[in-house]
């Protein structure tokens, strides 16, 4: 169920406020580890700590790491924060934080007063791997329109892990972050998926809002067991209080697992499972592909989407230009899941045509 093993700090990989990459010998083995400054305090070379290794020793994907879940270095550690909102409750590592929508909070009677979204487009993504080509397809596009990244707790929890959104938010590709559920440590924190688009709406003062789970999606190889799931909610969500849900398919043609072929199996199944409607944004493909994306867009789960499909060729050279991020999906970049991105990009160019702002 879990294993936690006792290293030594041996060197500091990265840093940043919240995060520290490290590399810790544990039995004569130096592995990479993650420590969260705020949670198990600043880590040094030399420093002696437990590690939690369950996830690398499945050979799981959280990129390699153990995470540091002790530092003995403190006798005690305190970082102090406002707010009275649990998040990873009844845990060991239960934190507090100030929710937006809480009594404490300066914008609380907003969300009593609020009366809806006044059709705000809201983007909903499956994979993290699809945030950072449509926020920054958006942005190309409209370089003034204000975009909330609402990160949902289906996958990592602390937004920190996460270096596409380090670089979208110092690059000014998405403007503000928002955590709900038991992810945490975006610029607001909130309860759910209905007070985070108020909090993109009223608060972050947002054009759109792009929804998508953080690094790490679960799945089981079953109709309904995988952690994307939960979009299908989501536009459920955006629809009730009169948002514009935006569908980004996921489409892929170079996945060996057939169920992923074409549109997934995964993007079939909230079609089938969303009580609302929404537009699904489809890249125009060539021959045989957009005859099969076609033929599955024939799938009655479909009936109550809105269809838009668009020709991305002309914006594909706007990723292709960014160079300081690399693009990738389940360890494939651009050229190697064109499709997959295409689709990002057809979102985007969707949305784009719905903002009122240069």
């Amino acid at each position: 169920m879990i294993s936690i093993k006792k290293g030594i700090v041996k060197n500091i990989i990265s840093e940043k406020a919240d995060i520290c990459f490290v590399e810790i010998d544990v039995e004569g083995i130096v592995s990479k580890a993650v420590n969260y400054n705020k949670i198990t305090g600043i880590i040094n070379v030399d420093d002696v700590v437990y590690v939690n290794q369950t996830a690398r020793n499945l050979q799981l994907g959280t990129g390699g790491y153990d995470f540091v879940i002790l530092n003995t270095r403190y006798d005690s550690f305190e970082y102090k924060n406002i707010g009275h909102i649990m998040k990873m409750r009844y845990s060991p590592m239960q934190i507090n934080v100030l929710s937006v929508e809480e009594q404490d909070s300066p914008y609380h009677d907003i969300f009593n007063n609020f009366k809806g979204l006044n059709g705000m487009p809201a983007i909903v993504a499956e994979l993290h791997s699809m945030l950072a080509p449509t926020a920054i397809i958006l942005k190309k596009l409209k370089p003034s329109v204000k975009i909330s990244y609402i990160m949902t707790d289906s996958a990592c929890l602390p937004i920190s892990f996460s270096n596409t959104v380090h670089y979208l938010k110092e690059n000014n590709f998405i403007d503000t972050t928002i955590t709900i559920g038991h992810a945490f440590g975006g610029d607001f924190e909130a309860v759910n998926i209905y007070s985070a688009l108020i909090c993109a709406k009223e608060v972050a003062k947002s054009d759109v809002a792009i929804v998508a789970m953080g690094p790490g999606i679960v799945g089981t190889g079953t109709k309904y067991g995988f952690s994307g799931i939960d979009q299908a909610s989501i536009i459920d969500a955006i629809n009730k209080i009169k948002g514009n849900p935006i569908l980004i398919p996921r489409i892929s043609f170079n996945d060996a697992r057939e169920r992923h072929n074409g549109i997934s199996h995964h993007t079939v199944t909230v079609a089938e499972l969303v009580n609302s409607t929404c537009t699904i944004a489809v890249p125009k493909l060539k021959h045989e592909k957009e005859i099969l994306l076609k033929k599955q867009l024939e799938n009655n789960a479909f009936d109550k989407m809105n269809k838009y499909f668009v020709d991305v060729e002309k914006y594909r050279k706007l990723l292709h230009n960014v160079k300081d991020i690399k693009f990738t999906t389940m360890g494939r970049g651009l050229d190697e899941e064109s499709e997959f991105f295409n689709a990002c990009i057809a979102a985007a160019v969707y949305c784009s045509d719905l903002l009122m702002v240069d």
